[in-house]
Formats: C-alpha cells, sequence, structure tokens
C-alpha cells in the first residue's frame, strides 16, 4: 500500500512513514507486527487508529512516537529522521515534540496535580517562574486550576485524566499521541476528555493520534486509520 491511498488532506505531513516495519523475536522465531507501513499525516490532523487486538495499533503509536524503533523502513516525524537519532537524542526529541496520554493515566502518586503537570518542564531547563505560569496555564486549559493542589488519591478518574492531558501539554508540544484515552473512564468523563482533546486540535492546532476501539471515541477524530493483521487497511472520513 503506497501513502497516497491514504489522502488525510491538509499541509505539509508531520508524520512520514515508509514501508515501515515491526516484528519482535521469541527465542529465534520471528513475530511480524507491522508489514509494509506506508502513511503521510499532515500537522493539524487527528487520527483514530482502530483494528482488532493484535492488529498493530499500539506497536505503530509506538514507533510514531518514538518510544520503539521500526526494524524495517523509515520514520519521518516532527521534521526528524528517526531511525538516525541514538537514544539519548530520541529522549530529548521526545521530550520536546511529544505529549502522551495513557490510558491508566500514570500520575505520580505523591505529587500533587501542579507537581505532576511540572515533571516534564523540570527536563527542559526552565526557570522557577516559567514553569508555574505555564503549569498554571496548562491546568486553566483542562479546567483544573482549583484543584492544583491535590493528589490523584483525591481527584475523580475523569479529574485524573486532565491532570495527565495538562501534562502532555505543558511543553506545547507538536504532537500528542494518545492510547485508549477514556478506556477507564466511565461515559460522563468520556465525553468531556474526548471534547477536551477535540478543543486541543480545533483550537491549538495540535496533532493528535489516537488508538480507540471505542466507534464513540473515534467518532471525536477528523480520521479514522484502520488496521488488520499489520497493514493498513481503509482510511475513512469522520463526518460529524
Amino acid at each position: 500500500m503506497t501513502a497516497d491511498r491514504f489522502d488525510l488532506g491538509g499541509g505539509e505531513p508531520i508524520i512520514t512513514l515508509r514501508d515501515v516495519a515491526k516484528s519482535y523475536w521469541r527465542e529465534e522465531l520471528e513475530i511480524p507486527v507491522l508489514q509494509g507501513i506506508d502513511l503521510e499525516i499532515p500537522a493539524g490532523a487527528y487520527i483514530a487508529l482502530m483494528g482488532p487486538s493484535g492488529s498493530g495499533k499500539t506497536t505503530l503509536l509506538n514507533l510514531i512516537a518514538g518510544i520503539d524503533r521500526p526494524t524495517g523502513g523509515s520514520l519521518e516525524v516532527c521534521g526528524h529522521e528517526l531511525n538516525g537519532l541514538d537514544d539519548d537524542d530520541l529522549a530529548a526529541w521526545r521530550n520536546r515534540h511529544v505529549g502522551f496520554i495513557f490510558q491508566n493515566y500514570n500520575l505520580v502518586p505523591v505529587l500533587n496535580a501542579f507537581e505532576n503537570v511540572e515533571l516534564p518542564l523540570l527536563l527542559t531547563g526552565a526557570g522557577r517562574g516559567e514553569r508555574r505560569d505555564r503549569v498554571e496555564q496548562a491546568l486553566a486549559l483542562v479546567n483544573l486550576t482549583d484543584r492544583m493542589g491535590n493528589y490523584p488519591r483525591q481527584l475523580s478518574g475523569g479529574q485524573e485524566q486532565r491532570v495527565a492531558i495538562a501534562r502532555a501539554i505543558v511543553t506545547d508540544p507538536d504532537l500528542l499521541v494518545a492510547d485508549e484515552p477514556t478506556g477507564a473512564l466511565d461515559a460522563r468523563n468520556a465525553e468531556e476528555v474526548l471534547a477536551l482533546m477535540e478543543r486541543l486540535n480545533a483550537d491549538l492546532g495540535k496533532t493528535i493520534v489516537m488508538v480507540t476501539h471505542d466507534p464513540k471515541a473515534a467518532h471525536h477524530a477528523k480520521h479514522q486509520i484502520h488496521l488488520e493483521k499489520g497493514v493498513l487497511d481503509k482510511a475513512v472520513e469522520v463526518n460529524r
């Protein structure tokens, strides 16, 4: 399959995959997970990656986010060829360009909301005043200014996920990656989180790539990309 088969519209691509493959090894047995992935995603896109269990959705997300490395092909994200970066450079690239949103929030339980959101900024060299300003802005965006002193145990699941989203955006990354971001939430909190992600895309122009098995969650994206047995199956534009 070629990238031009999946025309997602928009401007210059922020993500370009060319013949990307990923395999894992179990002793001497090679287990292919992704095969020949060709895809361009333009800046400002909001993509839902869908497919059955084992189709390679999370593996593809991890490659795009620089968490994992492909075993074949080339992968350019946010202007960098990721195959050419060593581990230290790749970690610095992730901290600068990518915000992460996970299903189970991954908040540090001994830190309050402010301190959890501040964590990525500690790696940037920003001064204390700048960190405070940026954390307060991020928490205001997710409507949690009044909870910045609360610890995760004092927050609802929806509030914890909104703190996690504030942490993901506090460094002003180019790309947000989300792995089942509503999987641990009830219907009302899930809708609030998905509406927030829509606003981040529409108002702040954040490119979002989200793995989900939930058609309701996928409907909040602009495009749905389906994988089947490690290959791209189809792309669908969402009509709201």
